[in-house]
C-alpha cells in the first residue's frame, strides 16, 4: 500500500525550519505565510517559492485544503476577559487568532505549533490556558511539552514549547531524548580564522584576565571603573565564574547581589546557549563568536542550505527559527500515532 502523504500548510514559516522536518517525514507543503521580506527571499532561494505575506489579510477560503497546520506563532499578548465568549474575544488581535480561525475553517487531521518555553507562565498561566481552552473547544486532542535541541543531537540548550493536536483521539508520546551528548565541537571548523568573526580586543583581555585571577577567586571580580557609577554594572561590578562543563559567565553582581547574566562564553567542550535574533554564540577557547555555517549545524539546518541575504540577517533568521531535528522527530511521532489503527 502506498505510504499516505499529509499535505501541510507552513505558517509563519521564516525559513522553513517546519518544512524541512515535515518534508523529511513525507509531508508536502501547499501554502506558506510569513511576513518578513528577508525571511521571504530565504525562503524562496531554498525551496522554490515565495511565501504569502500577512496572514491577517488571507481568507482561510483561500488557502489550499490540508492535513497538518504547522505554525510557530509568535507569543503577544492575550486577553483573557472574554473567556467563554469563543476565541474571537479571547484572541482577536493576536496571531494565535488566526491559526484558530483557520483551523476552525479547515478542520485539519492535525496541527503542530511552536513557542517559546515563557509561554508555560506567561500572565500566571493563563495565556497557555486560553491557547489549550481554544485549541480544544476546536475538537482536537491536544498534546504538549517543552522540549531542549540539546536532547535531540544538537549542540545547544534551545528550550521550547511545543504543541501537537490532533482531530480524534490518539496514542501520542513526545519523542525521548536520544541520549547523546552533543558538543560545539561537532559543528565548529576549528581552523576558521575569519576575522570578522573575532571576539574584541574588550572581550579577549576580560577573558584574559578571568585565567589570571581564578585561582584566587572563584568568582573573579573586574574592573568597574570603566562604567558609569550609577550603572548596574558600575554600582555592583562584573564578576566572571567557569562552570564545570567549561564555559564561562559574565555577571553583574556576585551571588550575594544582583547577578544578571551579562556575557556568556561557550567552549568546543559544551553546548552553545539558545541562538536568538540579537545573539550568536561566542566561544572563549577560539575567541570568536560562530560563523553562519556553524549556526546552520547549531539549529540542524543542511550545510547546502543557501543564504543570500547578510551574514547579520542569516544569523537573526537562524535565531527565530526552529530547531530541525526536534521539528523532525515530533512530526515522526505525530504521524505514526496518527495512522496506528
Amino acid at each position: 500500500m502506498a505510504k499516505k502523504i499529509y499535505k501541510f500548510i507552513d505558517l509563519f514559516c521564516g525559513i522553513g525550519g517546519f518544512r524541512i522536518g515535515l518534508e523529511r517525514n513525507g509531508g508536502k507543503c501547499v501554502f506558506s505565510s510569513d511576513i518578513d521580506v528577508f525571511a521571504q527571499q530565504t525562503y524562496r532561494d531554498n525551496f522554490g517559492e515565495t511565501p504569502i505575506g500577512d496572514i491577517t489579510k488571507v481568507e482561510a477560503k483561500d488557502i489550499p485544503s490540508f492535513d497538518i497546520l504547522a505554525a510557530g506563532f509568535p507569543c503577544q499578548p492575550f486577553s483573557y476577559a472574554g473567556l467563554g465568549k469563543g476565541f474571537e474575544d479571547q484572541t482577536r488581535g493576536t496571531l494565535f487568532f488566526d491559526v484558530c480561525r483557520i483551523l476552525a475553517y479547515h478542520k485539519p487531521k492535525m496541527f503542530f505549533l511552536e513557542n517559546v518555553k515563557g509561554l508555560v507562565s506567561h500572565n500566571k498561566g493563563n495565556t497557555l490556558k486560553v491557547i489549550l481552552e481554544n485549541l480544544k473547544n476546536l475538537g482536537y486532542d491536544v498534546h504538549w511539552k517543552v522540549l531542549s535541541s540539546l536532547d535531540f543531537g544538537v549542540p545547544q540548550k534551545r528550550e521550547r514549547w511545543y504543541c501537537v493536536g490532533f482531530d480524534k483521539k490518539v496514542d501520542f508520546e513526545f519523542p525521548k531524548p536520544l541520549g547523546t551528548n552533543p558538543l560545539l565541537r561537532d559543528i565548529v571548523d576549528i581552523n576558521d580564522n575569519t576575522p570578522s568573526l573575532k571576539l574584541t580586543k574588550f572581550e579577549m583581555d576580560r577573558i584574559k584576565y578571568h585565567f589570571a585571577h581564578c585561582k584566587e577567586q572563584e568568582r573573579v571580580q573586574h574592573d568597574n571603573s570603566k562604567y558609569a557609577p550609577n550603572t548596574k554594572k558600575g554600582k555592583y561590578g562584573i564578576f566572571s565564574y567557569q562552570k564545570a562543563d567549561g564555559s564561562i559567565r559574565f555577571h553583574v553582581g556576585d551571588v550575594a547581589k544582583t547577578q544578571i547574566q551579562e556575557a556568556f562564553y561557550a567552549c568546543l567542550d559544551t553546548y552553545a546557549p539558545t541562538i536568538i535574533a540579537g545573539r550568536t554564540p561566542k566561544m572563549w577557547d577560539l575567541g570568536r563568536k560562530l560563523s553562519v555555517l556553524e549556526a546552520k549545524r547549531l539549529q540542524g539546518f543542511p550545510d547546502d542550505y543557501k543564504f543570500t541575504v547578510s551574514d547579520n540577517q542569516a544569523y537573526k533568521q537562524l535565531g527565530n527559527s526552529v530547531s530541525v531535528p526536534v521539528i523532525q522527530a515530533i512530526a515522526k511521532n505525530m504521524i505514526e500515532a496518527y495512522n496506528k489503527k
